[in-house]
C-alpha cells in the first residue's frame, strides 16, 4: 500500500515537473524568438503552435485513447468553440507580440491580473456578484501592477498594452466558457476543446499571417538555409505549446483545486527567477515589491474565492 502511495506521490510531482517546465519553457523559448533570435513573427509563431496542438490533440484523443473523444452535436455548438476559438488567438498572439517588447518578469506582472479581469467580466456578463471581501483582494493586484510598471526599466506602451489585452482576452474566454458550454450535452473537457479550438484558430491565423507577416514562410525557409537550428526551435517550441495544455489536464486531474492555485500563484514567481537569470534583464526595487504585490493579491483573492464558495 505504502509502495503504491509512493508512487502515485512521484508520478504527482513528475507531473507538476512537466507542467512547470512546459509553461516556463514555452514561455522563455517564446521570447528567446521574438525577441533575441530576431524572428519576429508572432502570428506566425502562433499558428505553429495551433498546427501542433490539433495533430498532437488528434494522436492524443483518436489514437491513444488518453480522454474518450466528444463529439459537436449540433451547429450552434460549433459556433460558440469558434467564437471561443477566436478570443483565444486574440489572447495567444497578444502575448506573443508583447514578449517582443517586454521582459518575461513585467509579462508574468501583469498576467498575474487574470483574476481581475475575470471579476469584472464575471460581474457584467453574469450579474455575479462577489462576497465585498473578494473584491477588496483585488485592490493590490491591480495596484501592484501599477507600481510595477512605474518600475519597469524596460517599459514599452504598445507592448503593455498587448499584454493586458492577452491577459483579458485570457479571462473573457473562461467566463464566455462557462456561460456557453454550460449545459450537461454541450460540456467539453479541456482536451477535447482544444481539439476542436485550434483547427479553428490554424484557419484564422493563416490568412492574418499571409496578410501581415509578408512572405513569413520564404524568409523563415531563407532563415532555415543560414541556420537550421530554426527549424528545430520552431517544432520544438510548437511541441511545448501542446504540453502545456496537456499537463495542465492532466495536473488540473491529478490534484486538488486548492494545489492547483497555490501551484499557478508559484510557477508566475519561478518563470520571473529563472527569465531573469537567463536574459538578465535589469529590474528595479520597486517592480520586483509590485510585483510580490500583485502575487499576494491573487494569493488572498484564492484565499477569499474559497471561503465564499465553502460558505
Amino acid at each position: 500500500m505504502s509502495a503504491m502511495k509512493s508512487s502515485g506521490r512521484l508520478f504527482t510531482i513528475g507531473l507538476v515537473a512537466s507542467w512547470y517546465s512546459s509553461n516556463i519553457g514555452v514561455l522563455l523559448l517564446n521570447k528567446y524568438l521574438l525577441s533575441n533570435y530576431g524572428f519576429k513573427y508572432p502570428i506566425f509563431l502562433t499558428m505553429c503552435h495551433m498546427m501542433a496542438c490539433s495533430l498532437l490533440s488528434y494522436i492524443a484523443i483518436a489514437w491513444l485513447k488518453m480522454v474518450p473523444m466528444q463529439t459537436i452535436r449540433s451547429r450552434v455548438q460549433f459556433m460558440k468553440i469558434s467564437a471561443l476559438s477566436l478570443i483565444f488567438c486574440a489572447s495567444v498572439v497578444s502575448g506573443n507580440i508583447s514578449l517582443k517588447y517586454l521582459p518575461v518578469s513585467f509579462n508574468q506582472a501583469i498576467g498575474a491580473t487574470t483574476p481581475f479581469f475575470t471579476a469584472v467580466f464575471a460581474y457584467f456578463m453574469t450579474l455575479k456578484k462577489e462576497a465585498w471581501l473578494t473584491y477588496m483582494t483585488l485592490i493590490p493586484v491591480v495596484t501592484g501592477v501599477i507600481i510595477a510598471s512605474g518600475g519597469e526599466p524596460s517599459f514599452h506602451l504598445f507592448g503593455f498594452l498587448m499584454c493586458i489585452g492577452a491577459t483579458a482576452a485570457r479571462a473573457l474566454k473562461s467566463v464566455l466558457q462557462g456561460i456557453l458550454l454550460s449545459s450537461e450535452g454541450e460540456k467539453l473537457n479541456s482536451m477535447n476543446l482544444l481539439l476542436y479550438m485550434a483547427p479553428i484558430a490554424v484557419v484564422v491565423l493563416l490568412p492574418a499571417t499571409l496578410f501581415m507577416e509578408e512572405n513569413v514562410v520564404g524568409i523563415t525557409l531563407a532563415l532555415a538555409r543560414e541556420d537550421v537550428r530554426i527549424i528545430w526551435l520552431l517544432l520544438f517550441n510548437s511541441a511545448l505549446a501542446y504540453f502545456v495544455n496537456l499537463t495542465n489536464f492532466l495536473v488540473t486531474k491529478h490534484t486538488s483545486a486548492l494545489t492547483l492555485q497555490v501551484l499557478g500563484n508559484a510557477k508566475g514567481a519561478v518563470a520571473v527567477v529563472i527569465s531573469i537569470l537567463i536574459f538578465r534583464n535589469p529590474v528595479s526595487v520597486t517592480g520586483m515589491l509590485g510585483y510580490t504585490l500583485t502575487v499576494f493579491g491573487v494569493i488572498l483573492y484564492s484565499e477569499a474565492k474559497k471561503r465564499t464558495t465553502t460558505k
